[in-house]
C-alpha cells in the first residue's frame, strides 16, 4: 500500500548545495557504488584536514560527509578537480549502491562496470536532475546485500548474465539481461518521475508505471521472494578485508593510511569500508575494527551533540561509554532525537535519547544503566 507523499520541501543535502547543521555547513560527497580511488581519497582527506572539521563522516547511502566546512566554494573546486562532480547539475541524484565486495569475493555477477554506466546514463537524462535527494539505485551481484537495503529501483542478478528488476525492494517478475540493466533502471526513474507528483520514495506510490516503463526491455516471470544476506560482516573476505571505523568517523590521517594501501578503496552503505589487497594486520593503528565480535562493529549512532541542534545528548560520546563496559557485540543504534538518523535496517536496540536518559526500544532507561540493559541482550 504506497504511503502518502511528503509535504515538506527535499533538502537533502550536498556539495553544492550543503546543510546548515549546528556545527557549520555539511556537505555530502555522492560516490557511486561507494568507489573512491587512492587520488579521491588523498583529496578528500585534504579537504576534511583544510576545510573541515578534520574527519569523513560515512553514511547509510555509502557517501561521505565533511561537517564544518568553513570555504563551500574552495570545496568544490577540491572536489571537481578530484573528479568526485563530473555533473553539478545531477549532483544530489547520483545515489547508486552497488554490491561493495562485487568482483572481489563472492556474488553472480561483477556489477563494478554496470555502476559506472549507469552513473553515466543518469547524468545524460536532463529531466533525472528533478529526482529527490532520497532516490536510490542500486546494483546487486546477486547476494542480496543492497538489494536489502529497499532501493527505490534495484537490479539483482539471478544467474551471471540475467537480473529482477525490484522496486522498492520488491521483486516486479520481470527479469533483464545485463546488457540492458542500467537502461532498465533509467527508464524506472524517468517513469517515477513523470508520476511521482511531490513523491520521493517509489514506496509512496503505485509502482506499476515503473514497471510498465521497463517492461519493452524485460522477458516476463514470476515475482520470487528473494532473501537478503545483510551486510558483510567485517574481517577478511577472500583479497579484501572489510573494516568498521567506530561510528563511521574516519580521521582524514586514517584515510591517507587507507590511500597508501590500496587503489581505491570502496564505502559501503553499513558504514564500512572494504579494502581491496589488504591484510588484517596492516590495519593495526589505524583504530579500524576488523573483528566481528568487537562491540563497535555493532553499534552505530548518528552525529548528537554538538553537531546537531535537534539531539538531546551527546549520543556518540554515551555510546563510547557503553561500548567500553560491552564483552561483545550487540547491534544497537544511538538516535539523538525521534528522527533516528542513520538507523540500521536490521534487527537492533533502539536507543532514542531524551530530556535526561534514554528510551531502549521504548523502555526508559538512565544513562548510567545503558550498558547494563544492553549486557542483557548478549
Amino acid at each position: 500500500m504506497p504511503v502518502p507523499p511528503r509535504t515538506r520541501v527535499d533538502a537533502c543535502p550536498g556539495v553544492m548545495a550543503t546543510h546548515d547543521a549546528a556545527d557549520g555547513p555539511l556537505a555530502r560527497i555522492r560516490l557511486p557504488g561507494g568507489v573512491l580511488t587512492r587520488a579521491q581519497a588523498l583529496a578528500v582527506a585534504s579537504c576534511a584536514e583544510e576545510l573541515g572539521d578534520g574527519a569523513i563522516h560515512l553514511t547509510s547511502r555509502a557517501n561521505l560527509q565533511l561537517r564544518a566546512v568553513r570555504d563551500e566554494a574552495a570545496l568544490v573546486r577540491a572536489l571537481s578537480s578530484a573528479g568526485l562532480l563530473p555533473a553539478p547539475e545531477h549532483e544530489r541524484v547520483r545515489n547508486i549502491l552497488g554490491s561493495p565486495l562485487s568482483g572481489l569475493h563472492g556474488g553472480l555477477a561483477d556489477v563494478r562496470p554496470l555502476v559506472g554506466a549507469l552513473d553515466r546514463a543518469v547524468c545524460a537524462r536532463p529531466e533525472l536532475a528533478r529526482l529527490p535527494g532520497r532516490f536510490l539505485f542500486a546494483l546487486d551481484d546477486g547476494r542480496g546485500d543492497v538489494a536489502g537495503e529497499r532501493p527505490d529501483v534495484c537490479w539483482r542478478a539471478v544467474t551471471p548474465g540475467t537480473g529482477a528488476l525490484l522496486l522498492d525492494g520488491r521483486d516486479t517478475g520481470l527479469r533483464v539481461a545485463a546488457g540492458r540493466a542500467v537502461a532498465a533502471l533509467v527508464e524506472a526513474a524517468v517513469a517515477f518521475e513523470h508520476v511521482r507528483d511531490g513523491a520521493w520514495r517509489v514506496r509512496e506510490i503505485d509502482p506499476a508505471p515503473l514497471a510498465a516503463a521497463v517492461r519493452p526491455l524485460a522477458a516476463r516471470g514470476t515475482p520470487a521472494d528473494l532473501p537478503s544476506s545483510g551486510p558483510p560482516p567485517v574481517g577478511p573476505h577472500g583479497a579484501a578485508v572489510v573494516a568498521a571505523p567506530p561510528f563511521g568517523h574516519v580521521p582524514a590521517a586514517v584515510l591517507r593510511t587507507l590511500a597508501g594501501l590500496c587503489p581505491a578503496l570502496v564505502v559501503t552503505p553499513w558504514r564500512t569500508l572494504v579494502l581491496p589487497g589488504t591484510a588484517v594486520p596492516t590495519l593495526a593503528g589505524t583504530g579500524l575494527v576488523t573483528d566481528p565480535a568487537h562491540p563497535a562493529a555493532a553499534v552505530s549512532a548518528c552525529a548528537g551533540r554538538p553537531g546537531c541542534a535537534r539531539s538531546h545528548a551527546d549520543v556518540r560520546g554515551d555510546a563510547h561509554a557503553v561500548l567500553g563496559a560491552l564483552p561483545r557485540a550487540v547491534p544497537a543504534h544511538f538516535s539523538g532525537c525521534e528522527r533516528r538518523c542513520g538507523r540500521p535496517r536490521g534487527p537492533h536496540a533502539d536507543i532514542v535519547a531524551e530530556r535526561d536518559g534514554y528510551r531502549v526500544d521504548g523502555v526508559w532507561t538512565p544513562t548510567a544503566e545503558l550498558a547494563e540493559q544492553l549486557k542483557g541482550r548478549q
